[in-house]
């Protein structure tokens, strides 16, 4: 019996650990996930893109945001061990007021990223959008907060 408990008490602390590994940045960076959604479609392979590809990335949309005299309306980070967490958190109540105000700045980032030379150099500035950059530069997810009362969770399938 004693055993029967003992493992169980182990599963439990072995399951809660994995739990707070994944949510690590949930409480911190921004407030507990309150939807979800899974972005299946696939456009193109690059191969293997490295963390330091994905944290280009993100300085470069960052160096953009910071070169503009406006304040920044909501910040990048890219997270995790190999940076496939991309975390982006509204600095104002306006801009990610809801959910949809959020999507429609992640398809205005669509615009931004296609005038860019690796949309054109990939022949996929007609075809592909922001979700599908994030896709292709592997990152496992996306997560779109006000930081303050919600936070929506991209998760990128590639299989």
């Amino acid at each position: 019996m004693f055993r029967a408990i003992f493992a169980f008490c182990v599963c439990l602390l072995v399951s809660a650990s994995l739990a707070s590994a994944q949510d690590r940045h949930e409480g911190y960076y921004y407030p507990p996930i309150t939807s979800e959604e899974v972005f299946e479609r696939a456009i193109r392979d690059l191969g293997n893109p490295t963390k330091q590809v994905r944290i280009d990335f993100i300085q470069t949309l960052t160096q953009a945001q910071l070169a503009d005299p406006a304040p920044p309306q909501f910040m990048f980070f890219a997270k995790g061990e190999a940076a496939k967490d991309l975390i982006v958190i509204g600095l104002n109540d306006d801009v990610f007021e809801t959910l949809y105000r959020a999507r429609a700045v992640m398809a205005q980032m669509t615009v931004s990223v296609r005038e860019g030379p690796f949309f054109v150099d990939q022949n996929l500035q007609f075809l592909a959008t922001f979700y599908d950059l994030l896709q292709i530069l592997e990152f496992d997810t996306l997560v779109i907060s006000d930081g303050k009362s919600w936070s929506h969770k991209v998760t990128f399938d590639r299989s």
